[in-house]
């Protein structure tokens, strides 16, 4: 269970970590950042566990991977939103930032709300005011990979030989 921190529609990846934060990609440097135009507050009070949650088309801008790797290194334990810019979506599965689509969830959850998150079953509770909502689960392989770590690791823990088999 976390607290839930708001985000707007249309959130850009410069406005969660401007450009000029993006001459590492150390996830610990870049958290300390991230956020920092639009809600200076989060870097210095996020908390292990707690939850973004965004507007329509959370992620949108330039393709750099540095967004959702400043998230990640923040320690929060997801993102919850309408909908994502599909570069965003992807860069997210691809470093194992959890990500869900759940857009009654977003309309009911305030910032400060408790907020607890099964990401197995996609099951989002908004603790504060006693609401469930059910997101679609994320897919068997998507939490492997976030368990990894991300992608890079996931591949360097399994045979991809193997895995390819598996797919046909």
């Amino acid at each position: 269970m976390g607290k839930a921190w708001t985000f707007g529609e249309n959130m850009n990846t410069d406005e969660i970590i401007p450009g000029r934060f993006n001459i590492t990609i150390d996830p610990l440097e870049l958290a300390k950042n991230v956020f920092c135009e639009v809600k200076p507050e989060y870097a210095k009070n996020v908390q292990p566990g707690d939850v973004i949650v965004g507007g329509q088309n959370f992620g949108c801008g330039s393709s750099r991977e540095h967004a959702p790797i400043a998230i990640k290194g923040s320690q929060a334990k997801c993102i919850i939103a309408p909908s994502y810019a599909r570069i965003f979506f992807r860069n997210a599965i691809n470093i194992g930032l959890p990500i869900l689509e759940c857009p009654e969830a977003v309309a009911d959850i305030d910032e400060g709300s408790e907020v607890d998150v099964n990401l197995t079953t996609g099951q989002i509770t908004n603790v504060t005011k006693g609401s469930i909502y059910q997101a679609r689960a994320l897919p068997d392989f998507v939490l492997k990979i976030a368990d990894a770590g991300g992608i890079v690791n996931f591949l360097k823990e399994h045979d991809i030989e193997e895995l390819m088999q598996n797919a046909e």
